[in-house]
């Protein structure tokens, strides 16, 4: 776990940080405080919760509530309170040794309110004991309530100075309890107190907030911090990024790294890898790759995690010559494999009908040291069914029955589907059984394959009733089983029962709308799609930017320009940030519907919140506004993207040169194409 590492000495310094993976969301640790004037609380602490704390929890809101509203104050803050009466002379001999905490702490579990809370602390009303004890004792208590009180008291009635790490250790419980008004009124008092928030306050109401999916709130605390010129650190960053790519929201994850570079920040390995992942999700290919040669500018060099990210991120977009480019790459760097990478590339080399570098590198396997796990020999069997290598898949697969290897449903499935391209479809219906002997349970895969060669096998009785019989038993249909079944089907010709389950779809019952949506798109039923997804809407349950992006793309290929913004619309009033393809259709679409305006503010809203658009985005702003006639704009967009190096230069000249030929400029035609030629660049491949 990654941790903030604070001093409080006469300043706060940022310490030492631990680096995290790239996989997990890191809470800030409570800051350390100098033994010189406080004692470091622990985030974590062990204790026995008294189960009699919680019989009566209304109680004790309710006496809270009655004594002090700290989060709906309306007293102004200039006004006299208890926490702006002269403080006592500080002591200088405190009793925390001769205290014994545990036994202090067992009497305030038992307490019911506030009036038998502050009398078990009324024996150091005369702030006996040092402030750091009495932060310590409010860090071990886990009950948001009872830490308010003690706050209270600490404040108002022992009245010692007001203390952000108190405040600290409060806002982090009342967070956990995810008590959000309750941590915006205490941020608020802090103000009123004239205590300034510092790096930990922050991070935590930025991890808390945006780990319950609360982004935009998030962000504010991050923008407030900013401007209360609070400096972020690298950990606080990673956690923004990670959070974005977990809510599959690419554009901020990218704004966020953008803006920890501005910050002078440099990122480590674990923001860099999480870099390449948010990338390759946001299809951003180049920037990911190129995101390898910035990492060795600044002096990280590139793991085994970077190299299999990229390969994932490539081989998801069925890109397998660049997956090759980039495995060539890592060994010519000796780069250690793992099982990862390895996993990957037997999967590129199948993919590219390689099966021989497949087998090869799966052999060599334990010579480096790494032992094929399930998916190694998954993917291989996988490699030789597409290579119609049956004899070897077979022999492979009860090799590992032999050798007690670990199979698993994909296992069965992969065979399963081997068994259908070498049509013995009986035997794939042996397996079925055979998987379920063995305690592995069929999925939806499973069935849809089943199906699937049924159907390819003329049998389509037999997969008719195996499709209404898991209808009506509660399995799960998923859009691949349905979409198989259509297609049976239609195959056999039998286009009233294909429409009859599109027709179904509009109604389902017993899969998610969402799922609906997803499989109507997906073929192509306009009509179908569109209802599912406004009823989806008027419900409210769309939950996954996938839909949206799905209905766009239905939109887009029909041409339904103004469906398409109306999706988009809701999809950004729903807090969603588009990727780059999504953009890319929706600046087409309005640039069909002549809304210029429109297109260039989501263009320019997009690049100041950080968005990094491929090529062919920036090359339709450029067409729409040469649609436009609006040449300076042209001109000004033109003149900004030749500055930047990641732009394709031989690309754009033509693109420019012909958005003036289009528009009969042919002077300006001509000036474009002679800045190409004066700069070599219509003679470079790549430039």
């Amino acid at each position: 776990m990654c941790t903030f590492s604070l001093s409080a000495t006469t300043s706060m310094q940022l310490g030492s940080v631990a680096p995290t993976p790239s996989s997990s969301i890191s809470l800030p640790l409570l800051p350390q405080i100098n033994s010189n004037n406080y004692l470091s609380i622990p985030f974590i602490f062990n204790f026995k919760f008294n189960n009699s704390n919680n019989k009566s929890k209304h109680t004790v809101i309710s006496a809270y509530s009655r004594t002090k509203d700290v989060w709906r104050r309306t007293t102004p803050p200039h006004e006299t309170t208890p926490s702006h009466q002269p403080r006592k002379r500080r002591e200088t001999h405190y009793l925390d040794h001769s205290v014994d905490m545990d036994e202090l702490l067992r009497s305030i579990w038992d307490t019911q309110n506030e009036r038998e809370l502050f009398s078990v602390l009324s024996p150091y009303k005369g702030r006996q004991l040092s402030i750091r004890f009495m932060v310590l004792l409010l860090s071990r208590e886990p009950d948001w309530q009872r830490s308010l009180a003690i706050l209270d008291w600490i404040i108002e009635q022992a009245l010692y100075t007001p203390s952000v790490f108190a405040y600290n250790v409060v806002l982090r419980n009342v967070l956990r309890a995810k008590q959000w008004d309750i941590a915006h009124g205490l941020f608020d008092e802090m103000r009123q107190r004239a205590l300034a928030p510092d790096r930990y306050t922050y991070s935590t109401l930025i991890t808390y907030f945006g780990k319950e999916g609360m982004f935009d709130s998030a962000l504010s605390w991050l923008q407030q911090m900013e401007q209360d010129r609070v400096s972020g650190d690298l950990v606080l960053y990673s956690n923004l990024i990670e959070l974005s790519r977990k809510l599959c929201d690419y554009s901020k994850a990218i704004s966020i790294f953008s803006r920890l570079k501005r910050s002078g920040i440099t990122p480590d390995l674990v923001a860099y890898n999480s870099m390449i992942n948010v990338y390759g999700k946001a299809k951003l290919f180049r920037e990911a790759r190129l995101l390898l040669n910035e990492m060795r500018a600044v002096g990280v060099l590139p793991d085994t995690v970077s190299y299999s990210t990229l390969l994932t991120m490539y081989v998801e977009n069925q890109k397998f010559v660049e997956a090759l480019s980039v495995f060539s790459e890592m060994k010519e760097v000796r780069c250690s494999l793992d099982l990862t990478t390895c996993n990957i590339m037997i999967d590129v080399y199948g993919q590219l009908d390689m099966a021989k570098e497949a087998d090869l590198l799966f052999w060599s396997m334990r010579k480096m040291g790494i032992e094929p796990n399930v998916v190694s020999y998954n993917t291989l069997l996988r490699v030789y069914g597409e290579a119609e290598l049956f004899g070897e898949a077979i022999h492979l697969f009860r090799l590992m029955q032999r050798k007690d290897i670990e199979q698993n449903v994909v296992t069965y499935n992969t065979m399963i589907k081997i068994y259908g391209k070498s049509l013995e479809h009986e035997k794939a219906t042996n397996l079925v059984q055979e998987m379920q002997k063995r305690g592995i349970e069929p999925n939806a895969i499973t069935y849809s394959t089943i199906i699937s060669i049924w159907g390819k096998a003329g049998k389509l009785d037999r997969a008719a009733m195996l499709f209404q019989k898991l209808r009506t038993s509660g399995v799960e249909i998923d859009q691949v089983l349905y979409q198989t079944m259509i297609v049976a089907y239609e195959r056999a010709g039998l286009v009233a029962h294909a429409k009859r389950l599109l027709h179904e779809l509009k109604r389902p019952d017993n899969i998610p709308r969402d799922t609906a949506i997803t499989i109507l798109a997906g073929a192509g039923r306009l009509e179908e799609a569109t209802w599912v997804f406004r009823q989806a809407c008027i419900a409210g349950e769309i939950k996954d930017i996938s839909v949206y992006s799905c209905m766009i793309d239905l939109f887009s290929r029909n041409k339904k320009y103004t469906n398409l913004t109306e999706v988009f619309e809701r999809m950004r009033g729903a807090g969603y940030f588009p990727d780059s393809n999504v953009i890319a259709l929706v600046l087409n679409a309005y640039g069909k519907l002549r809304e210029f305006v429109k297109a260039d503010a989501l263009y320019r809203e997009m690049q100041e919140e950080g968005c990094v658009f491929p090529d062919e985005v920036h090359f339709q702003m450029l067409s729409l506004y040469g649609a436009r006639k609006d040449f300076n704009l042209v001109e000004t967009l033109f003149e900004r993207l030749d500055s930047d190096p990641n732009i394709n230069k031989k690309e754009l000249h033509l693109v420019v040169a012909g958005i003036y030929e289009r528009a009969n400029r042919l002077n300006d035609a001509s000036r474009i194409m002679n800045r190409m030629n004066d700069r070599g660049i219509l003679k470079s491949r790549i430039t």
